[in-house]
């Protein structure tokens, strides 16, 4: 079996490279969205023109970066969404309930001083980790039927 997982959510930590380092001798293909930051503020202008109103230059770049969110989504086996400590992260809990909606395994990783105000995104999830290393763990126990050590 191979799985395809998209790493969703905050972007200004190395938890991407944890997890796909951590499965490289696993069955598991990886997709995310554009994580650098200025690029994924900016494509909408830089692609469809200049706008005088932040709303709608954000709007622009918005929907575009929609276009890859969706299609890493729909095509996922397994979603996951890390929420960091810094920022509000709307866009992550948008991600985890387009993929609850679209019935996708979800897996959260979030610090325990966020449990209470992600109580429903958590509610929509399969498992809910604190560390990369577990997603990791998760997987290879889904794909191999091992434990960790």
């Amino acid at each position: 079996m191979t799985l395809s997982v998209y790493l969703s959510g905050e972007i200004h930590t190395d938890w991407r490279e944890q997890i796909i380092d951590g499965a490289k001798d696993l069955d598991v293909t990886f997709s995310a969205p554009v994580t650098d930051h200025d690029a994924s503020d900016d494509c909408g202008v830089a692609i469809l023109g200049d706008e005088p109103n932040k709303y709608w230059h954000d709007h622009k770049g918005a929907m575009i970066n929609a276009i890859r969110t969706r299609k890493g989504i729909e095509d996922a086996d397994v979603v996951v969404v890390r929420f960091g400590e810094k920022y509000r992260q709307w866009n992550a809990a948008f991600d985890a309930g387009y993929a609850a909606a679209k019935g996708k395994s979800l897996i959260i990783l979030q610090m325990p001083e966020h449990d209470h105000a992600l109580k429903e995104v958590d509610a929509a999830a399969l498992a809910v980790a604190r560390e990369p290393a577990q997603v990791v763990e998760i997987l290879a126990y889904v794909l191999n039927d091992t434990l960790p050590s």
